[in-house]
């Protein structure tokens, strides 16, 4: 039997945490987050309460401390262990107690233990981290505050103890959430973003380079809360400077003037000209169980393996001539479609797209690394660079062991990352791309997940970058030691954090260039920044603390790389640097222990999980392993499919959510919308051949909303029919559907292409003539002909 303490039972068991608090201050490309728990124990017996949490990936939590009546008590960082010693030495004396912790297997999830808190008495819990804000294909940058914590599929045999999590639906969540934040820049502000409920946007200064912003009253923490800012002149390289701890000593990380570095590289046009029209293009598809559930809550766009099957057809049509090409699937087990990567042709394009067109979540649990150590044992083909595309809703438990295996091989390859719903690793998303030299996305509330794919896709297809430096050029007597790993991908447009400690004195007039050097395409290029050593005034100890996380991060992969050899001091250093700057570490832990009033709790000790929301379809149950890093439990939450709970399947398919909606289960009703009928414009995409023309026939006049006789019969005489039908198809795109330009704009690239190489002649009278039959007005100039 499983633990079942901790669940909101249909007694309405009372849960200690009653509402959380947060405060966000976002600067430039940066954010400071404070989170205020208020726990209550309305039970008649002490109790411990437990609550597992995520927390972005690149996160560093910087304080940790908690109020009882009229007392605070400030957590120290220690090794965990030993934390965890003090903490059980406490409760067993009968004194309150508190520990943070991150889990031994993602850096992404923490577990908070109040413990000994007495019957009747409050507790309310300070807890701050900084982090980075990821960059968006429209420039935007990304703040989310995970609600949802899925449970992480733990592979059999796998290390690592198990973690408890308590998931509820989330309209059964207990707490509610109030969220505030304050944005500022050197640039304005010119609009912020949600998936949630804002208030207005209240700017504090004539220049709109401060503002504030807060959720609308009522929200439930039932989904993640993400805020988009977006910049004017988003892409100008920028340097914050930042002092040092009074407290600290000088020549250490944190007594010492740090500079974060936000490099915007702008390519030169002539490397640029030669984007790839070769690489091997390796997918690599999720179809575990929770990929069955809705991409998002609007059930607009179906579940997010019909999602997948749509972007791979659009991926699949936007591969250049030339190429290679493969798909995996993974779920408990992995398959190819071919036993080693293909030529891109007709042929073996078709032959793809009719499988792809068969797939379902039906393979089980998550586990990628088995697909993962596949793919690397391929030989490269010779000339072709690899570019691997992973899509998964990131619900893994040996996420560092994933991304150790991504790191050993990123000379071999890039790595493109996509994390799919509410709930996904960022830790495992963002990590992929970072050790594979790629890019990650996250596709959540109303985001549709082609236009992000295809933007990686540019990515990918722009020549690799090599031999990137970085030179500093600082006055005399000061140095600069890099914290952050060697820069080994650039993309264009995209940016690169990169931070600096800086040792010695210098006047304050007195200024640093840095200069970016690189390989494209045979050129050699550099971007220079030039900046004040001056320190911004009032900016904290935000850039310090993610300069000491980005350390941190570099020597525990060290540490697991070198694990088991006589390779000594790596976790000393880094239980050491985490002590010192006060940021979270997989070796340390916060420990509090209130010690001041001298009385000893009375009565046994009870142990309380506080629930974590989930969504039904999002995080089905599933079947449990011994070493399974999270439980999940919804028997008694919808007791008509009660036999789907934990321990009974692999998760709660599609199929079965439909029969509960035919027998009318109330609970079920948000999930009762078929899937959507095809997008005109997937419709369109699926007729296109591989070379990247249309053939002029009664599937395409459909597409085009149109009978054969009205396409066929105004063609012009000189122009043949698959120039004519991949004409109609471009005015049909530009004419149609400009708002979903970034999704189809590679394969009409690559439809122009395909007119020039036939010489075509009268494409004045061609376009004219195309523009008629569709009612449209694109001029000739907008279609690249």
């Amino acid at each position: 039997m499983m633990n079942r303490c901790g669940l909101l039972t249909p007694e309405k068991e009372p849960v200690p945490l009653k509402s959380i608090e947060v405060e966000l201050e976002v600067r430039d490309h940066v954010a400071t987050l404070v989170s205020t728990l208020l726990y209550e124990n309305k039970e008649d017996k002490p109790i411990e309460a437990v609550f597992v949490f995520p927390l972005p990936g690149d996160a560093a939590v910087c304080h940790f401390s908690a109020v009882i009546g009229q007392t605070q008590i400030v957590a120290e960082v220690k090794e965990k262990q030993q934390a965890r010693e003090e903490y059980d030495d406490a409760l067993s004396s009968g004194q309150q107690a508190f520990l943070l912790e991150e889990s031994d297997q993602s850096p992404d999830i923490f577990s908070l233990s109040v413990g000994s808190l007495p019957p009747g008495e409050s507790a309310s819990i300070r807890l701050e981290y900084v982090t980075e804000l990821a960059v968006q294909v429209d420039d935007g940058l990304r703040f989310c505050l995970p609600a949802v914590l899925n449970p992480r599929y733990q592979p059999q045999g796998s290390e690592g103890s198990s973690v408890q999590v308590t998931s509820v639906p989330a309209s059964l969540v207990p707490y509610s959430l109030s969220f505030s934040a304050r944005v500022s820049s050197p640039r304005p502000i010119s609009k912020v973003e949600s998936s949630c409920s804002l208030d207005p946007l209240q700017y504090l200064n004539a220049e709109k380079t401060q503002a504030t912003v807060k959720l609308a009253a009522g929200h439930k923490f039932d989904r993640d809360v993400e805020l988009l800012i977006y910049y004017t002149d988003a892409h100008q390289p920028t340097a914050v400077v930042e002092a040092g701890q009074a407290s600290a000593k000088t020549g250490t990380v944190m007594g010492d003037l740090m500079v974060m570095l936000s490099l915007y590289p702008e390519f030169p046009q002539s490397g640029m000209s030669s984007a790839a029209s070769c690489g091997e293009f390796v997918f690599l598809m999720d179809r575990s169980g929770s990929m069955d559930c809705l991409l998002n809550n609007s059930n607009h766009q179906g579940t997010r393996v019909a999602s997948a099957r749509d972007t791979l057809l659009l991926l699949l049509k936007s591969l250049p001539m030339g190429c290679y090409f493969n798909i995996y699937s993974f779920g408990s087990s992995y398959e190819h479609m071919f036993p080693k990567s293909v030529e891109y042709s007709e042929k073996t394009m078709e032959e793809a797209l009719k499988k792809v067109e068969e797939m379902t979540a039906n393979l089980g649990g998550t586990e990628i690394l088995k697909p993962l150590e596949h793919i690397y044992s391929q030989p490269c083909i010779p000339n072709q660079p690899r570019q691997l595309f992973v899509f998964t809703d990131g619900e893994v438990g040996n996420t560092k062991e994933v991304i150790d295996l991504v790191k050993k091989n990123s000379g071999s390859h890039r790595c493109f990352s996509f994390g799919i719903g509410e709930g996904a690793s960022t830790a495992l998303i963002n990590d992929l791309a970072k050790e594979g030299g790629g890019h990650a996305q996250f596709i959540t509330g109303g985001d549709r997940m082609q236009p992000k794919v295809m933007q990686s896709l540019r990515f990918a297809l722009q020549p690799a970058v090599q031999d990137v430096s970085v030179t500093w050029d600082l006055p005399k007597g000061v140095s600069a030691t890099v914290l952050s790993p060697p820069i080994t991908a650039l993309f264009q447009g995209q940016r690169s954090l990169v931070y600096t400690q800086i040792t010695g004195q210098s006047s304050e007039a007195a200024e640093g260039c840095v200069t970016v050097k690189y390989s494209l395409a045979g050129h050699l290029s550099q971007n220079q920044l030039c900046f004040s050593l001056k320190s911004a005034e009032e900016t904290g100890l935000t850039v310090h603390r993610l300069g000491a996380r980005t350390l941190i991060r570099s020597l525990e992969m060290e540490e697991r790389e070198h694990r088991g050899q006589q390779v000594g001091g790596v976790k000393e250093k880094v239980v050491e640097l985490s002590i010192q700057s006060g940021v979270s570490s997989s070796f340390t832990a916060f420990i509090a222990v209130n010690k001041s009033d001298g009385k000893e709790i009375q009565g046994p000790l009870v142990r309380r999980n506080v629930p974590a929301p989930m969504f039904l379809g999002a995080s089905g149950g599933r079947r449990e392993s011994k070493n399974s890093s999270f439980r999940l439990l919804c028997g008694n939450v919808v007791p008509q499919i009660r036999s789907f709970g934990a321990c009974e399947c692999d998760f709660v398919p599609r199929r079965m959510i439909l029969r509960a909606c035919q027998r009318n289960v109330p609970e079920m009703r948000q999930y009762c919308t078929p899937e959507p009928p095809r997008d005109p414009l997937l419709q369109l995409v699926s007729l296109q051949k591989a070379s990247g023309c249309w053939l002029l026939d009664a599937a395409l006049a459909a597409a085009l909303g149109k009978t054969s006789e009205e396409v066929e019969k105004p063609k012009p005489a000189s122009v043949n029919q698959e120039v004519w039908a991949t004409v109609l198809a471009l005015i049909w795109l530009h004419g149609f559907k400009t708002d979903a330009k970034e999704e189809w704009e590679l394969l009409a690239m690559k439809a122009v292409s395909w007119i020039h190489a036939q010489n075509a002649q009268c494409m004045t009278e061609c376009v004219e003539a195309a523009n008629t039959v569709l009612g449209c007005k694109v001029p000739k100039d907008a279609l690249g002909l």
